[in-house]
């Protein structure tokens, strides 16, 4: 894979060019799972900064996710077999990663940062394997992921999946367990090292303690317990008094703001724009620094700095299209919603092994450190996997249905696709739109159009002796299709966003 500088030296100004089709999917694959030729058609022509107000309104306004049948169960409500009711559990588990991947796939940006957070607030179901602690704790991704991120890091430490996965049900006043207190610093606020020291994790700890009470039945909510509170005076950040859990959050952002913003920001900037963020080449630190000034002055609302972000110049840079590695989500997602092929619940569920596979398992990340994205995605195990699950995907999707390969060359091809007798016109559309910045020589293109012509004759295209051959009308026409997707899902260009 190709390492990438990154030299983007394009500024926050916004960007005013009517937006084309190769920046119109790029705003849809970094903002959402990618979108339908459709949909990036009807973009084409559009002012980016009026698309962009539109779909951050539709990520604030949209509704989390319905709850599951089983959302407030308890052990009571399982069967009295352990195995049984692991097997129920199980069940559980997979039935809510289906929801919510069939919401990356329709919900946009709202799901897309609910995915983000998901890595960055880490926690682990096998840790705490309780399917009702599951569903709150993504209810919570869900309801801040584009809200407000001082609220956003003051309900996620109370989630139950929090408090069970970083050991804050054990943190007893007259015993204080650290875990969740160095990673409220070191992972989810200020970064590691960075503004607070020892001392602040066993004072902030203290702070922390009393959530304690776990019920009798198991996999019941965490309450808080007063006896349990560490009562004594506690020095936090420089500040000294007798101080609770909001407390604990109030000193952090009246003490570390700057702190806050600049780590928030950093993680966002390579997340949405440039996995590397301290390259010479470019101005990423200066990007980071002006969205960080945004984040202070709008209260940490997250909504201003990603529309501060996405409006920009920066953002629609060349040199931000195409450089970032897709996770396995990204991999398989962004493939079915750019063809728009028919898919099943089967279908989904596979991707879902697959991505796992792949080293992304949903709600289990390596560690709490989260997966660690990009060059992490690409080895050789990895990429073998890659080229042979998604040739199995499109190998379902056109047994299933073969005609809807030619209906998506026909919705990128337009009247070409109708009258043309020229198969490299056909290609060149599809590997243009597929692959985020085309291949890269004239030679690439040429060995990917022999792979679209392979199955025809000469004879049948332009130049020869019967040249009837179109995508419209030529029998074979999706089996071509096919083979060039094929082709591309095995090129380093298919691998990137």
């Amino acid at each position: 894979m190709e390492y990438f500088v990154n030299c983007n030296t394009s500024t926050l100004a916004p960007y005013t060019t009517p937006l084309d089709r190769q920046k119109a999917a790029h705003l849809y694959r970094r903002l959402g799972f990618s979108a339908s030729v459709q949909t990036i058609d009807q973009a084409v022509g559009q002012n980016a900064g009026t698309l962009v107000d539109t779909l951050i309104s539709e990520a604030i306004n949209m509704a989390p996710t319905p709850a599951p049948a089983w959302a407030d169960w308890n052990n009571s409500n399982y069967p009295a077999d352990d195995q049984a009711a692991n097997q129920v559990r199980r069940a559980q588990r997979d039935e809510w990663r289906l929801t919510y991947t069939n919401g990356l796939l329709n919900n946009n940006l709202r799901d897309r940062l609910s995915f983000f957070w998901s890595n960055h607030f880490v926690t682990e179901i096998d840790v705490y394997d309780c399917s009702s602690f599951l569903y709150y704790y993504t209810n919570c991704l869900q309801r801040n992921a584009i809200g407000n991120f001082r609220t956003f890091i003051s309900e996620i430490g109370l989630t139950d999946a929090m408090l069970y996965y970083l050991d804050g049900v054990y943190n007893n006043g007259n015993n204080p367990n650290e875990n969740y207190a160095r990673e409220l610093y070191e992972l989810f606020a200020l970064g590691e090292g960075n503004g607070y020291t020892e001392e602040d994790i066993i004072e902030t700890a203290r702070a922390l303690s009393g959530y304690v009470e776990r019920g009798e039945i198991g996999c019941e909510p965490v309450t808080f317990n007063a006896e349990r509170f560490d009562n004594g005076t506690k020095t936090i950040l420089g500040q000294t008094g007798n101080w609770g859990y909001d407390d604990v959050i109030n000193i952090l952002f009246q003490q570390r703001p700057n702190e806050i913003a600049g780590f928030i920001c950093k993680k966002l900037y390579e997340f949405f724009v440039h996995p590397d963020s301290d390259d010479d080449a470019g101005n990423a630190q200066a990007i980071i620094s002006e969205l960080a000034n945004t984040f202070i002055e709008r209260n940490f609302d997250i909504y201003p700095v990603l529309s501060q972000l996405f409006k920009s110049e920066h953002f629609f840079d060349d040199n931000a299209i195409g450089v970032i590695i897709k996770s396995p989500f990204d991999f398989y997602l962004n493939f079915l919603k750019e063809t728009s092929f028919a898919y099943t619940d089967t279908d989904v569920s596979s991707m879902i092994n697959y991505s796992g596979l792949l080293g992304q398992t949903l709600f289990d990340p390596v560690d709490v450190a989260g997966w660690q994205r990009d060059r992490q995605w690409i080895n050789t195990n990895f990429i073998i996997g890659r080229w042979l699950s998604i040739e199995s995907v499109i190998d379902e999707l056109y047994l299933d249905n073969n005609e809807q390969f030619r209906d998506f060359a026909l919705s990128l091809t337009g009247n070409d696709g109708l009258t043309s007798n020229n198969p490299d016109i056909i290609a060149r559309a599809i590997i243009d739109f597929v692959l985020p910045n085309g291949l890269l020589t004239d030679t690439d293109y040429e060995t990917a159009y022999v792979a679209f012509r392979s199955d025809v004759q000469d004879i049948y295209y332009e130049g020869g002796t019967d040249p009837i051959w179109t995508l419209a009308g030529w029998q074979a026409a999706p089996y071509q299709v096919y083979l060039l997707l094929q082709y591309l899902a095995r090129q380093p260009e298919f691998q990137l966003k």
